[in-house]
């Protein structure tokens, strides 16, 4: 039989409290089961770690040895249920988050931060399939994934469900306009997402069911630079309402026979929910989803 745990623990408790009572009192054991525990341990080795008589229990040389090796294993084995704890505290550890866009996430990113301050939050951007992409690969702990979210594999939240929308520059010939039709964008150069954005795939479908395609593309890495090009009045972006923001720089347009919505949803592993960290997040986001107006 292999060293036990448990015969280094009784070992321990005996050299470091001076005998076998006072060992077993700590253990929260009979004397008998923490003697038991030491016999098996040196009879296995056939060594000889504590000279024994009916009133004094003393190490031998070897026992002072193997006691230096068992006081860096428990302080070793605290410090693991230290962290271990902190961690089930929330009171340390990171969540790393792979987003398309933060604006989504940011108002539950604060409420999570007042909460939970000794967390470190880490948003990684990407577009819709790189941030599939990390969460498959565990490089993320949550997601945010645009269109409906229909896999077993994972458990979703959902943020947004919000019409596209057409963005302009403010200088652009079409800034004062309420709403433009699919055919506009036809004619007009476009600015669109990088292969994989999930607004891109939206937005070409449309245009593919109308009998319709985009003729002009200028294609910007990321939704940040794609904003910094329409704002220059380079050409015509595409965006979900619920991501247009607040730039002075930029007008937003109704597509009036766009008929699709863009469906964003805070995404977990299935196999991942029950960690303290993620649940709590997820759970977070539900609670406010449910009590904000206008929400189920």
């Amino acid at each position: 039989m292999p060293i036990s745990h448990a015969q280094l623990k009784a070992f321990h408790a005996v050299a470091t409290h001076g005998g076998f009572s006072r060992a077993a009192e700590k253990l929260f054991l009979t004397q008998p089961a923490v003697s038991d525990q030491v016999r098996r341990l040196e009879e296995y080795y056939g060594v000889l770690l504590f000279y024994r008589n009916k009133r004094t229990v003393r190490m031998t040389a070897l026992g002072e040895r193997l006691l230096a090796l068992t006081q860096r294993l428990f302080a070793v084995e605290a410090e693991a249920d230290e962290l271990l704890s902190c961690h089930r505290a929330l009171a340390e550890g990171q969540l790393t988050l792979a987003v398309d866009s933060p604006i989504h996430i940011l108002p539950y990113l604060a409420r999570f931060h007042e909460a939970w301050p000794g967390i470190t939050l880490k948003l990684v951007t990407g577009n819709t399939r790189q941030s599939l992409e990390r969460l498959l690969a565990y490089r993320a702990d949550l997601a945010i994934l645009g269109g409906k979210i229909d896999d077993e594999r994972f458990q979703s939240v959902s943020l947004s469900d919000a019409p596209l929308v057409a963005f302009v520059s403010a200088g652009h010939a079409w800034a004062e306009r309420v709403e433009i039709s699919l055919r506009d964008l036809a004619n007009a150069p476009i600015v669109l997402r990088e292969e994989g954005s999930s607004t891109r795939a939206l937005i070409e479908a449309e245009m593919r069911a109308a009998g319709l395609a985009l003729h002009h593309i200028v294609e910007a890495q990321g939704r940040e630079a794609a904003s910094e090009i329409v704002a220059a009045g380079i050409g015509v972006g595409i965006v979900s309402q619920a991501e247009v923001g607040r730039d002075h720089r930029i007008r937003a347009i109704s597509i009036r026979d766009c008929p699709a919505r863009m469906h964003e949803s805070l995404v977990c592993l299935r196999e991942q929910a029950s960690r303290r960290i993620i649940r709590t997040f997820m759970d977070l986001v539900r609670r406010l989803r449910a009590e904000a107006p206008g929400e189920a």
